[in-house]
């Protein structure tokens, strides 16, 4: 895998104040080739190996949709963890921005480490970074990504298939429910090492009377073909 350093120095290339701008519009925001194709294959492997784990969630058993997830165990693989810990920063000040316009009381620490702690004294401790797996009609229902308490705003998922190559259909979908109209669909186009930072749960919006909330959920549509990897990567942790 690539160096945890050039890593680093990408995302710290990229143009945050536009992604920013992305994320204030429409709840989300693409990042284009953050992880080359080699790297995805090699994480994408990861699932075969449980000893990385800490539990596999069949998502029929619980309605969740069909596919199938694993969270992995601290110690977290070195770009997993230098995924979360180099994002934070890059996202902590729209999380606060967002908090702030919302009313909401939490503020985030500038550290990714420093949130953590919080997260852990509160009893949050098992780690949330996932590898999810889809096959033929394989689908993920719309959702939220809560696990507690701690919860930090802003979210990201890695493609690591190739779409057209590696999978057919299992677009990623967001939803935005806004107070008295009608739910916002977007299906979001990713290419594989491709990253999508989004809204976990809810995002300001400005109208003429101030901010208000909309809620947003995320899901996958149905796979028609192939087998679908993706990195989820949430920063918070769970009870």
């Amino acid at each position: 895998m690539s160096t945890t350093s050039s890593l680093t120095q990408h995302l710290a290339d990229l143009d945050w104040p536009t992604l920013a701008e992305s994320l204030d519009q429409d709840g989300c925001a693409i990042i284009r080739n953050l992880l080359p194709a080699a790297q995805c294959q090699q994480l994408s492997g990861l699932y075969a190996e449980p000893g990385l784990f800490r539990s596999r969630v069949i998502m029929a058993r619980h309605g969740f949709g069909r596919g199938q997830y694993q969270y992995f165990a601290y110690p977290l693989p070195d770009v997993v963890q230098q995924l979360r810990q180099s994002l934070y920063p890059m996202l902590v000040a729209v999380a606060n921005r967002w908090n702030d316009c919302m009313g909401l009381a939490p503020r985030f620490p500038d550290k990714h480490a420093d949130f953590i702690r919080r997260c852990h004294a509160a009893g949050q401790q098992r780690p949330t970074p996932l590898l999810l797996q889809y096959e033929p009609e394989d689908y993920n229902c719309l959702h939220q990504d809560l696990y507690g308490e701690h919860v930090f705003p802003l979210q990201v998922a890695i493609l690591l298939s190739a779409p057209g190559e590696d999978f057919t259909g299992g677009e990623f979908v967001l939803t935005e429910q806004r107070p008295r109209m009608q739910s916002r669909p977007q299906v979001v186009d990713l290419k594989q090492g491709d990253a999508l930072v989004f809204a976990v749960h809810q995002r300001p919006v400005k109208g003429v009377r101030g901010y208000y909330r909309v809620n947003l959920r995320h899901g996958v549509s149905r796979v028609h073909s192939g087998r679908r990897h993706t990195l989820g990567i949430i920063f918070h942790d769970a009870q």
